[in-house]
């Protein structure tokens, strides 16, 4: 098959592990000697001059460290080293304004992780139709679930292989993700036809020709109930903690039963954002959302003490059924799908989208009156409908009128029109 035909891809997979205690004594080990070594290298950053700060010497000090500290020799040399290639890259996101600057992690809120980065350590067997079997370096041979075809054995080569790998542990126990290199067809353009969404609250997608993506609660009410049992619990057990004592056992356990629950509730959310994307990715050839800046969104309101905010307990609940709903995800699920299927995912500029009738193209106060309908008060219009619906409309529209953002010089940049026409009634 020509070179032509064919493209490289690279992407993710993530497998829950079957681990003993011991191992798991192994592997939580691992995980705080790489939080203690990146510890390690920022103290030494901030300690060493500007001109010495070189990966050699970062190198030579985190040599000398897994000399004279005992319990870092549990990280693997090759682990180590992805300490230090992630603190690097961390301050060159920094510098390029990609992300803040890289501090100090603590114990008990930051995530425990251990990176493989080769992925010919991994020795990975299939052994029964569930599951398959890794090395894992200092640790040995593990089960872990198998729930999608890898390249191994046979049918891996240098272009169709396993990487690397990362170890992760959350609230439901160690998992193990994957990074896959595979080299597939290049996909035909889809042929599918154009759609606008538009995320929100109450309905969480709604697409321009009248389809809604919705779902129900991700925790029964048995779960929510025992959820605020054990929240009313901590805080009880809690309130009665002396000042700078450790937490205790009890406390602990019953942080850990709800982290699980929340786990579960998150797991539920993915699952449904999964298929839900990969419905609309298999259906539409054009996808349109709006280029919203979710950060800035989820401000707190509280203000300072000189000018307070008002209404800010509603602004947190909105905040949080804002970070619930996941729309940066979603978007990210949708970039990859529709591009591994042929399709394709434009960005619009987000203001008005809500406030302008679809049918005629004005924005006239009070068509929005409430929440679920939107009606025109434009005396030549009068159109009316599903308030979402018109949201979408007018996504779909702000594409084909040629207001998309165009990717350049690594951000983005609105190519706008002096006027937006309105849009025919579809």
């Amino acid at each position: 098959m020509s070179q032509d035909l064919l493209v490289k891809r690279q992407f993710g997979h993530r497998a829950r592990l079957s681990l003993s205690r011991a191992e798991v004594l192994k592997t939580d080990g691992q995980a705080h000697a790489a939080r203690t070594m990146w510890n390690l290298l920022h103290a030494w950053w901030r300690m060493m001059p500007k001109e010495e700060r070189t990966p050699a010497n970062a190198d030579a000090a985190i040599r000398q460290a897994r000399k004279d500290i005992d319990f870092l020799s549990v990280l693997p040399a090759q682990a180590a080293q992805a300490v230090l290639k992630a603190y690097f890259q961390a301050w060159k996101n920094c510098w390029d304004g990609r992300a803040d600057a890289p501090n100090f992690k603590g114990r008990l809120r930051t995530g425990m992780s251990v990176d493989i980065p080769q992925g010919r350590d991994l020795n990975i067997l299939r052994v029964h139709r569930r599951w398959g079997m890794a090395s894992i370096p200092k640790v040995g041979r593990v089960r872990f679930r198998w729930t999608k075809d890898l390249p191994v054995g046979k049918h891996a080569d240098s272009e169709n292989r396993i990487t690397g790998a990362r170890l992760i542990k959350d609230a439901l126990g160690w998992h193990i993700a994957f990074r896959v290199q595979a080299l597939e067809v290049k996909p035909d353009p889809h042929q599918g036809p154009e759609v606008g969404i538009d995320v929100g609250v109450t309905v969480p997608l709604a697409l321009s020709d009248g389809e809604r993506c919705e779902h129900g609660e991700w925790l029964t009410v048995k779960e929510k109930a025992k959820l605020l049992h054990l929240e009313q619990r901590a805080a009880q057990r809690k309130r009665h903690r002396k000042p700078g004592e450790h937490t205790s056992r009890r406390l602990r356990r019953t942080y850990d039963q709800i982290a699980g629950l929340r786990a579960k509730a998150k797991r539920r959310a993915l699952d449904w954002q999964h298929q839900t994307t990969t419905a609309i990715a298999r259906t539409y050839g054009t996808v349109v959302v709006e280029a919203l800046t979710i950060t800035n969104m989820v401000k707190s309101a509280r203000g300072t003490i000189e000018e307070p905010g008002k209404n800010v307990a509603q602004k947190s609940g909105l905040n949080r059924s804002i970070s619930g709903e996941a729309w940066g995800r979603t978007v990210t699920m949708l970039t990859y799908k529709t591009s591994r299927l042929g399709g394709t995912l434009h960005k619009v500029p987000a203001p008005n989208t809500s406030r302008r009738c679809s049918a005629c193209g004005f924005i006239t106060p009070g068509s929005r009156e409430s929440q679920a309908v939107f009606v025109c008060k434009n005396p030549a219009c009068g159109w009316s409908g599903n308030a979402d619906w018109n949201a979408a409309r007018n996504v779909l529209h702000l594409y084909r009128m040629g207001h998309a953002l165009i990717p350049a010089a690594g951000r983005a940049v609105v190519r706008r029109a002096k006027r937006v026409k309105p849009a025919a009634a579809r």
